[in-house]
C-alpha cells in the first residue's frame, strides 16, 4: 500500500509541521521577516496610488484611434496589476535584506509565492473576458500555479499517480483522469472557438459559391476534431497504434449498431458534392411537411418552417426519399389566385381590368411571363375566373403576395362597378296553388273529422 494511503503517514507529518510551526513562530528572525514583508505591502499600495494618479497612461483609457492606441489600452488595463507586481519586486528584494540581516528569509519567500498567485488571479480576471475560460483558469490555473510556485507540484503529481486502477495491462490513476479532463475541456474549447471562426471565413469568401462553401466548412471541421483528436492522445502519452485498434471497433460498431448514422453522415457529404439542395432553398418533403433549408450538418439537415418552428431531418431522407426543391435553380415560382363574378357583368374587359391591376405589384414579375386572368368556369351563382403570376420566392412568411392580390383584385372589380356574388336560391311549390296556411287548416279540418266519425261508431 503506497505510504499517501496511510494514516500513521499523514499524524506525524501532522506533527513535525507542527512543531516547525512553534519553532518559528518563537524566534526574532520571524518577526524580522514579518516586519519585511508588511513594509513591502505599504510601500507597493503607496507606489501604486501614486503612479495610477500621476502618470496619464494608467489613470486615463485612450481614445480610439489615437497612436499606439492598442499599446496604451493593454498598459492602461495593466494598472490594476501595478499594485500586485510591486509587492512581487519588493518582497523579491526584502528576501536578500533579511537573508543579510538576520540569516533566514524563509517565511518572505512563502510571501512572495502568495504574491504570484495574487497576481496570476488579478491578471486572470482582469484580462480574460471568456466565462469559461475565465473559470477553468481561476480553478484549474492558479492551483497548478500555487503548488509550482512552492514546490509542491511534483510531490502532488505523484500522489495523485498512485491512486489507481489497475486491470490487466490498462492502468488509470486519478492523475490521468485529471490530466484527460483539462486536456479534453480545452481542445474542445479550442476546437469550437476554431471551428466557429474557420467557418466564418469559409463562409465570407464571396468568390464562392454557397455548395462549395458548405463542402469545405464540413471538411474542414472534419479535419480540425480528427487533428485535435490525434493531438489529444499525444497529450494524454497514449500510443497512436491504438487507433488501428480503435478503427476496428469502429468498423464492427458501423456494421451493428452505427449504421444509421454512418449512413446519415455519408448522405450529407453526398448531398454537399452533388449539390441537390443549398442553404436557403424551400424544400417540401414527403410527408407535407415544409420549410427553408437553415443548416446541413454532418448527421442532419435542418428546415425553419414560417411559423418558427425548426425541423430536424436525416441527412439519409434526401437521399432514399422524395422531396420537392422549390428554389433549386430558379427561385421564381407561379401563382394563381381564383374569384367570381355575377352573371350580368361584362366578361370580356374582366381579364384586361385585372391583369392591368395585378401587373402594378411590385413584386409581380412580368418574366417569365406576364400575369394573365383566364376564365375557368360557369357556376351555380357565378362565372369563375383566375388570375396567374410569377413572383420571387415563396408565397409565403414574409413574402405573403396571394393576400395582396385579392385585395388588388377586390378594389379593382368594385371600382368598375362589377359585383362578386353570393349564392342564391328560389324555392317554388309544385302541385297546390293554396297558401301553406290553409292547406294546413284544411287538413286539421279532415283530421278532426275523421276522429269524430270514429266516436260516433
Amino acid at each position: 500500500m503506497s505510504r499517501y494511503l496511510d494514516p500513521q503517514f499523514w499524524k506525524d507529518l501532522g506533527l513535525t509541521v507542527l512543531d516547525k510551526l512553534v519553532e518559528w513562530a518563537t524566534s526574532p528572525q520571524f518577526y524580522a521577516q514579518v516586519a519585511a514583508i508588511l513594509v513591502a505591502i505599504v510601500i507597493s499600495w503607496f507606489a501604486a496610488r501614486s503612479l495610477k494618479r500621476r502618470v496619464p497612461l494608467f489613470n486615463t483609457a485612450p481614445e480610439p484611434g489615437v497612436q499606439w492606441y492598442r499599446v496604451r489600452q493593454v498598459v492602461f488595463a495593466a494598472s490594476d496589476l501595478l499594485f500586485a507586481g510591486l509587492v512581487y519586486i519588493l518582497l523579491g528584494v526584502a528576501v536578500e535584506v533579511v537573508n543579510a540581516a538576520v540569516g533566514a528569509d524563509w517565511l518572505v519567500r512563502l510571501a512572495r509565492g502568495v504574491s504570484v498567485v495574487f497576481l496570476l488571479y488579478s491578471a486572470i480576471e482582469r484580462f480574460i473576458t471568456n466565462p469559461l475560460l475565465k473559470k477553468a483558469a481561476i480553478w484549474f490555473g492558479i492551483p497548478v500555479a500555487t503548488l509550482q510556485v512552492f514546490g509542491w507540484l511534483d510531490a502532488t503529481i505523484a500522489f495523485l499517480d498512485s491512486l489507481s486502477i489497475e486491470a490487466g495491462n490498462i492502468r488509470i490513476s486519478l492523475y490521468f483522469l485529471i490530466k484527460a479532463l483539462i486536456a479534453g475541456g480545452f481542445f474542445f474549447w479550442l476546437g469550437r472557438i476554431s471551428n466557429t471562426t474557420g467557418q466564418k471565413a469559409i463562409r465570407s469568401q464571396e468568390s464562392i459559391d454557397k455548395p462549395t462553401q458548405e463542402l469545405i466548412a464540413k471538411l474542414f471541421q472534419i479535419a480540425l476534431f480528427g487533428a485535435l483528436f490525434v493531438m489529444l492522445l499525444q497529450v494524454l502519452g497514449l500510443d497512436l497504434t491504438a487507433l488501428a485498434i480503435f478503427g476496428g471497433a469502429l468498423g464492427v460498431g458501423l456494421g451493428f449498431g452505427l449504421q444509421q448514422i454512418a449512413s446519415n453522415f455519408i448522405s450529407g457529404m453526398i448531398l454537399l458534392v452533388e449539390r441537390s439542395i443549398h442553404i436557403g432553398n424551400f424544400i417540401e418533403l414527403e410527408d407535407g411537411r415544409s420549410g427553408v433549408l437553415k443548416e446541413l450538418n454532418m448527421r442532419s439537415a435542418t428546415l425553419e418552417t414560417f411559423d418558427g418552428k425548426e425541423i430536424m431531418v436525416p441527412n439519409e431522407k434526401f437521399i432514399t426519399n422524395t422531396f420537392v426543391n422549390w428554389t433549386r435553380d430558379d427561385p421564381r415560382q407561379r401563382y394563381e389566385v381564383e374569384f367570381s363574378v355575377a352573371y350580368d357583368t361584362d366578361i370580356e374587359k374582366v381579364p384586361d381590368l385585372i391583369v392591368e391591376a395585378v401587373s402594378k405589384h411590385p413584386k409581380v414579375l412580368n418574366e417569365p411571363e406576364m400575369p394573365d386572368c383566364e376564365l375557368r368556369g360557369f357556376g351555380d351563382s357565378s362565372i369563375n375566373f383566375a388570375v396567374e403570376f410569377w413572383i420571387e420566392g415563396i408565397d409565403d412568411g414574409r413574402n405573403r403576395i396571394s393576400s395582396d392580390v385579392l385585395f388588388i383584385i377586390w378594389r379593382t372589380l368594385k371600382a368598375n362597378g362589377i359585383a362578386i356574388p353570393f349564392p342564391q336560391r328560389e324555392v317554388r311549390l309544385v302541385g297546390n296553388t293554396l297558401p301553406i296556411p290553409e292547406v294546413r287548416l284544411q287538413e286539421m279540418a279532415k283530421a278532426e273529422s275523421r276522429k269524430k266519425d270514429k266516436r260516433d261508431k
